[in-house]
């Protein structure tokens, strides 16, 4: 009965980003027709402008909405930490905005900021988690009242309406509480903390363990009662959830791997509100974790699925899933030769990574499966 619920839940979000779509590309069929005589063009051209204008509309909402993520952020007493528009990254490191490289599947950017200390178990979150959709609609606006007054400008407004339409479903898929894609979006995220303080107890630490990465502190050294594992009733919220998971990445770190491939399988069997992303990547450790010790056919098999390996395709620039593909090809394949070069492509990515310490922690995995393999 719990399945077919989440299922339901799913299918109607489903149909929320569906009808959106749906929506913008009538729109955009409507206006290709109706703005051809104002072009004195033709319609295949003004829909290549159209789409044209909707691409970077589509990048500039993307900026105005990480930059709404700041700016209330500040407001609400936050400090900056990360800025990100798809893999490019400024990080707060020592005092210094330093650039960086880093992609996360799912996810075209992300602001993340150290959170102001906690009052009676509660700190300010709506702002900074609506934020983004804030300026989103508040763009939009601005673009629709500029439409109106350069109506007859056919090329201004209808890169206006483009800016409007992008706006109006960039808000309406953050904005409504959604979790079906890799991760959930902010409305989710806002829902999900909403009078619950054990999940804004780990919202929390989830921007303090940020926080303290910046400051090159590794996931091991940070206080051990930030990672207490909630009780599965708890981490049926989607932000509890994460508590699960970065005290598996803690004992990871530890290298207390009995101990964490345990947790980790116990979140993955309970019916808890992990989203898709660390969910996969929790596979991937269980997946190392299994290879540096009994390395069981049978047992990879069951984990390292179809879908798990288009994760691993999808995430192959990330350093823990490259060392799992790695670890997977020196002591699974046994193809010495993939395996230097996805430890090439490993080095080269922690070259720009913004979190060093954690490579440093990837690279003592990685050496375990080499002596193994000896």
């Amino acid at each position: 009965m719990k399945n077919k619920t989440k299922i339901n839940k799913k299918s109607w979000q489903k149909y929320i980003s569906m009808i959106a779509f749906v929506f913008l590309g009538g729109l955009m069929g409507y206006v290709t027709v109706g703005y051809a005589d104002s072009f004195g063009h033709t319609s295949p051209f003004v829909g290549l402008f159209l789409w044209l204008m909707m691409f970077v509309a589509f990048f500039v909402h993307i900026i105005v909405h990480e930059a709404g993520h700041l700016v209330f952020g500040l407001l609400s007493g936050y400090r900056f930490s990360s800025f990100r528009i798809f893999n490019f990254m400024w990080v707060k490191e020592n005092e210094k905005t330093v650039f960086k490289r880093l992609k996360i599947a799912g996810m075209a950017g992300q602001c993340l900021m150290s959170p102001p200390d906690m009052v009676n178990g509660s700190f300010p979150v709506v702002l900074f988690n609506l934020g983004g959709v804030i300026m989103n609609i508040a763009l939009s606006l601005v673009c629709l009242v500029l439409f109106f007054v350069l109506k007859d400008w056919a090329y201004a407004s209808l890169a206006l309406l483009a800016f409007v339409c992008i706006g109006f479903v960039t808000a309406l898929m953050n904005g409504v509480p959604l979790n079906t894609g890799d991760v959930n979006n902010d409305g989710y995220n806002a829902v999900s903390l909403s009078g619950n303080t054990q999940a804004m107890r780990s919202f929390w630490v989830q921007l303090k363990v940020t926080e303290m990465l910046t400051k090159g502190v590794r996931v091991k050294d940070m206080p051990a009662e930030w990672f207490e594992v909630p009780d599965d009733e708890v981490m049926k919220n989607g932000m509890a959830a994460v508590m699960g998971v970065f005290a598996a990445n803690r004992l990871m770190d530890e290298q207390k791997f009995e101990e964490a491939d345990r947790l980790m399988s116990h979140i993955l069997e309970i019916d808890s509100g992990i989203t898709p992303l660390h969910r996969n990547l929790t596979l991937c450790d269980r997946a190392y974790v299994e290879m540096v010790g009994e390395n069981r056919k049978e047992v990879l098999d069951e984990l390292l699925t179809k879908e798990l390996w288009n994760f691993i395709k999808k995430m192959k620039k990330f350093p823990s899933v490259l060392r799992t593909e790695y670890v997977y090809s020196l002591l699974v394949l046994k193809d010495v030769n993939k395996a230097q070069k996805i430890k090439k492509l490993f080095e080269k990515i922690a070259l720009t990574y913004p979190y060093p310490q954690d490579i440093q922690s990837e690279r003592e995995l990685m050496e375990i499966a080499e002596k193994k393999a000896v």
